[in-house]
C-alpha cells in the first residue's frame, strides 16, 4: 500500500513538506509501541534520510527504540558522523550492523530462479539475510528510509535491498553484488527491473512478508546552482513505493548526452568519500558516459584506502581493478576471492576494461598504491589547481586556454550516459 506519494522534477520539498507527508502516513499506520528505524549510513548524507530519522523520532519519541544504520560491508559510523548526521537522535538508540556474525537467514532463493534471471551469468542459491534486530527484534514498525538513485549493483538503490544488503550478511551480500557484475552493469544501471531486483523481490515475497516493513524512500537532485533539492517523498510497503520513486529518479538523476565524454574530472568530497569502494562511483556512473579513449580525472583529497574493510582492501590491492575476463579468471582460481564475490564484483566495476583511462588524484595515498591496483595517478595539489571546484560548474566548463572539460561535482547523485550506448 502506498501511504504518501508526492514528487516532481522541479519540486523542491522543504523541512516541513518531509514533516507533514510523514506523519500523513505515520499517522495511517496506527499507534506503534516498538519502532525501529533503518537509514543509511554517512556514506549517503545527501539523501536527506538523516533528517527524516530525526523526524522519525520527533513524532514517535521514546517508541523509537532502535536505530540501525544499513552499514552492509561499510565502517561503522562514527560518533562525530552520527552526531552531523542525526543530529536530534539520541545516541544511544544507534546499534552497529554486524555483517559478519550478526545476522539471520530466513530463506534461500533457490539456484534455478537465480540463474533463470540472470540469463545463466551465475548458478547458485542465494540466501536472504538480514539483521537479527530485523528478524526477531519484536518491533511492531520497520521504518527503511533511503534515496533512490541509480546504484551500479541493482540498477536503481533502495527498497528491499536497504534491507537485505544494507543489513544483509556476507554470503548474500558478496552473491548479490556478484549477480550483477557477471550479468553486466551497463544493462543495470538506471533500470528498476533487474536480475537482482527479482531476487531481492523474490525474496521479500517468500520470506519477510510477514515483517512490518514501510519503506521511506526520497528522490534528490541538484539544482542549476548545484543546491541539492528534495524531488520526492514516497511512502509504502510494497513495490509501487519504489517504482513510483525510481521513475521519478530516472527523470532527474540521469543525465543523457548526445556526444560521448572525452574529458571527465570527478570531485569527491573528502567527508563522504575515503577509499575507492565508494569513491569509484566516479567509475560506474561515468562509464556509459565515456569516449573510447577519453580521460577520467578524479580528485579525491579524503582518498586514504581501497576497501572499507580490511580485507576487502587487501584484495583490492592484490588483484587490482583489471577487468571482467581477468577479475572471473582470478576468482574461479583463487579460493579468496570465491568466498568473497562483492569484492571480485568491485573489482569489475571499478575497471574501465581498458576503454578509457582513470586516473586518481589522491589525499593520502601514494603514487604506487594508485598504479599498483591499475589506475594512473596524479598529484592532487597540481590537478585541483587546474580544475578547481570551487570554479567549476556541473556540466560542460571552457578553461582559459580553451580546454573543455565535464564537471560532476558528486558522482553518488546521478548516472550519465551518451545516448547511442543506453537503451531502456
Amino acid at each position: 500500500m502506498l501511504y504518501f506519494a508526492r514528487g516532481f522534477a522541479t519540486d523542491k520539498l522543504t523541512t516541513e513538506d518531509l514533516r507533514a507527508g510523514l506523519q500523513t502516513a505515520l499517522a495511517k499506520l496506527g499507534a506503534r509501541r516498538r519502532v525501529l528505524a533503518v537509514p543509511p549510513d554517512f556514506t549517503r548524507f545527501h539523501s536527506q534520510a538523516g533528517r527524516l530519522t530525526c523526524l522519525v523520532h520527533e513524532y514517535y519519541g521514546d517508541r523509537l527504540v532502535d536505530v540501525l544504520p544499513a552499514l552492509g560491508t561499510h565502517s561503522p559510523m562514527t560518533a562525530e558522523q552520527i552526531h552531523e548526521m542525526f543530529p536530534t537522535v539520541p545516541t544511544g538508540l544507534f546499534r552497529v550492523h554486524n555483517w559478519r556474525t550478526g545476522i539471520t537467514t530466513v530463506g534461500t532463493v533457490p539456484a534455478e530462479y537465480v540463474r533463470e534471471v540472470s540469463e545463466g551469468a551465475v548458478d547458485f542459491p542465494w540466501p536472504a539475510q538480514v539483521a537479527n534486530l530485523i528478524a526477531t527484534g519484536g518491533h511492531d514498525l520497520i521504518l527503511s528510509i533511503g534515496q533512490v538513485v541509480p546504484h551500479e549493483v541493482i540498477g536503481m538503490a533502495n527498497y528491499n535491498k536497504n534491507i537485505f544488503v544494507g543489513t544483509g550478511g556476507v554470503e548474500g551480500i558478496n552473491k548479490s553484488h556478484y549477480v550483477g557484475a557477471a550479468y553486466g552493469m551497463e544493462r543495470m544501471m538506471g533500470r528498476a527491473d533487474t536480475p537482482v531486483r527479482r531476487i531481492l523481490n523474490y525474496a521479500g515475497e517468500k520470506f519477510t512478508s510477514h515483517l512490518p516493513i514501510v519503506y521511506v524512500h526520497t528522490v534528490v537532485s541538484r539544482d542549476s546552482d548545484g543546491k541539492l533539492q528534495v524531488r520526492g517523498l514516497y511512502i509504502g510497503d510494497d513495490a509501487e513505493v519504489f517504482n513510483r520513486a525510481a521513475a521519478l529518479s530516472l527523470e532527474v538523476n540521469f543525465e543523457m548526452l548526445d556526444a560521448p565524454l572525452s574529458k571527465v574530472v570527478v570531485y569527491l568530497d573528502p567527508a563522504e568519500f575515503k577509499s575507492t569502494w565508494l569513491g569509484n562511483k566516479a567509475v560506474y556512473r561515468t562509464r556509459m558516459a565515456m569516449a573510447d579513449g577519453g580521460d577520467l580525472i578524479i580528485l579525491a583529497p579524503g582518498l586514504r584506502e581501497f576497501g572499507e574493510d580490511h580485507e576487502i582492501d587487501r584484495l583490492i590491492r592484490k588483484y587490482g581493478y583489471k577487468g571482467t575476463a581477468a577479475t572471473l579468471a582470478a576468482a574461479r582460481a583463487n579460493p579468496e576471492l570465491q568466498h568473497n564475490l562483492s569484492a571480485a564484483a568491485h573489482l569489475i566495476h571499478g575497471s574501465s576494461e581498458g576503454r578509457f583511462a582513470i586516473t586518481y588524484c589522491p589525499g593520502q595515498l601514494s603514487r604506487a598504491e594508485i598504479e599498483g591496483v591499475g589506475f594512473q595517478y596524479a598529484d592532487l595539489a597540481a590537478m585541483t589547481a587546474r580544475y578547481d571546484p570551487a570554479k567549476l560548474r556541473d556540466g560542460v566548463n571552457t578553461l582559459p586556454g580553451g580546454e573543455k572539460i565535464f564537471y560532476i561535482s558528486n558522482p553518488a547523485l546521478g548516472l550519465w550516459a551518451y545516448r547511442g550506448r543506453f537503451s531502456k
